[in-house]
């Protein structure tokens, strides 16, 4: 298999794992805590809506859901590769990044909040989910 398709199958695989875990976990938000009576946190307009009401406790499940899900998605895409690892970590981890930065332009957050979610939820946890995959053993090594 060339090299170029190992990357781009390695690259679709992270993304669609660490978009699973995001999904899952934002899925899984309102049992871990709680949105504020009477708020819809289905659409971006119900967010923003919701926004005066919502705590600091609130913000909690969007960066898990954002970090989480980077970390699972740099780990799948490195498993999966010999070389370039970092190369297909680091893309994952940016393509979310960009993915947090539209977000946070269409959602009007707190703005210790988008800079927490922005420096910490992308880049650092695909450097640790690289970390976490040069521990192990590549999936893909032919």
């Amino acid at each position: 298999m060339p090299k170029a398709l190992k990357f781009a199958v390695a690259l679709i695989a992270g993304v669609v794992v660490g978009g699973a875990v995001n999904m899952g976990i934002i899925t899984a938000g309102p049992l871990l805590v709680t949105p504020p009576p009477g708020t819809d946190m289905t659409t971006a307009e119900g967010i923003k809506a919701a926004m005066p009401l919502l705590e600091p406790r609130h913000f909690l499940v969007p960066f898990l859901a954002h970090a989480f899900g980077t970390l699972a998605g740099a780990f799948v895409g490195a498993m999966m590769l010999v070389s370039h690892r970092s190369r297909v970590a680091f893309a994952i981890g940016g393509l979310y990044l960009v993915g947090g930065i539209m977000a946070s332009l269409m959602i009007p957050a707190p703005a210790w909040f988008i800079a927490t979610d922005l420096l910490l939820a992308y880049l650092p946890m695909a450097w640790l989910g690289l970390r976490g995959a040069n521990k192990m053993r590549p999936v893909i090594t032919a």
